[in-house]
């Protein structure tokens, strides 16, 4: 065994699409500004009913036929959510008895929109230790049921989605490597008050609008291009890489602004990072498996190309993938 490879990708977005026309009849914004701000233009909501574990079986099933396997050839699941289904059982486990499938390890990581990276570098560990042949890494979200749609800041930014992607053991290297960080210090910058054990939900908890997320965006802002960056440099360094080394770079879609601000930093090409914002808004963990599921069915990605994944999320956290194609 010579490493850990990505064999097969999938997601899912719910049909429901919220336009930026839309919230021009729910806040004081308007289609110009967000696009101009954010480079938004719409993005997909969750219907009454539909939970983060219903996306995130579809895009595990999407996955799984894409790599050619079952799902009851998955050894263990990892999700990567920040709006689970419950506080407990955890949404892998919702989502293992949604593909059918027992006796295996499933659990959650809450690492927000950085979870998917830190999901393919667990999920790889568990890989290399030889004791699992097959595993599901799966970010799913649902943003909107955290979103204050009073608050024409953060409503014009979240979406919902889930990606996946099954890793399996292989002689090729595909996922060479990661670096992952975090600093909670930063904590209050991005953060969503009550519902925890903190804050338990109240009457006065849900007057004040607590249960819905916040956001320091100025500040916000210069910490994730430098998060970002940083990122991005460590792992190429590390395996003495070149950015022109570098075929195509899958970025967390937080905001257009931010992902130019990135590629202006570290000197490389905007036309390099793949963006769908413009589709789908800010998805959180979702965003990278995703668009690295697009990307690759757009046949934007080859067999032999780097692909470096890139994303900060609240905690803070951040971090990067480098990833060889090897489909």
């Amino acid at each position: 065994m010579g490493g850990v490879v990505i064999s097969g990708t999938g997601s899912f977005l719910p049909e429901q699409v919220i336009t930026n026309s839309d919230l021009e009849m729910m806040v004081d914004t308007s289609d110009e500004w967000i696009t101009a701000r954010t480079g938004i233009k719409e993005r997909r909501i969750c219907p009454r009913g539909m939970a983060s574990s219903d996306m995130g079986a579809e895009a595990s099933r999407r996955a799984c036929a894409d790599a050619g396997i079952s799902p009851s050839e998955v050894d263990f699941i990892i999700c990567a959510t920040v709006t689970p289904d419950n506080f407990f059982p955890s949404t892998a486990c919702i989502i293992q008895s949604k593909l059918g499938i027992k006796n295996i390890p499933v659990f959650d990581i809450s690492a927000a929109c950085s979870g998917f990276i830190y999901g393919l570098e667990i999920g790889k560990n568990l890989l290399s230790s030889g004791v699992y042949k097959t595993g599901l890494v799966v970010a799913s979200e649902c943003m909107s049921r955290v979103t204050d749609y009073t608050d024409r800041a953060i409503c014009v930014l979240l979406g919902d989605g889930s990606g996946a992607a099954v890793i399996k053991p292989s002689e090729e290297e595909g996922i060479m490597g990661s670096y992952l960080s975090a600093d909670g210090s930063y904590g209050d910058l991005l953060n969503l008050p009550a519902g925890g054990s903190l804050n338990p939900a109240s009457f006065d908890t849900v007057e004040k609008r607590m249960h819905f997320m916040k956001m320091e965006g100025a500040a916000l802002f210069k910490v994730a291009i430098r998060a970002m960056s940083e990122s991005v440099n460590k792992v190429i360094e590390r395996f003495n890489l070149k950015k022109n080394d570098i075929a195509i770079v899958i970025p967390h879609q937080a905001n257009l602004r931010i992902i130019n601000g990135v590629a202006k930093d570290l000197g490389m090409p905007a036309d390099k990072f793949y963006v769908n914002i413009e589709k789908y808004g800010n998805m959180s963990a979702a965003c990278i498996p995703i668009a690295l599921d697009e990307a690759s069915k757009k046949g934007l990605i080859k067999k032999g190309d780097l692909i470096v994944t890139v994303a900060f999320g609240g905690g803070l956290t951040w971090g990067a993938n480098l990833i060889r194609w090897t489909k």
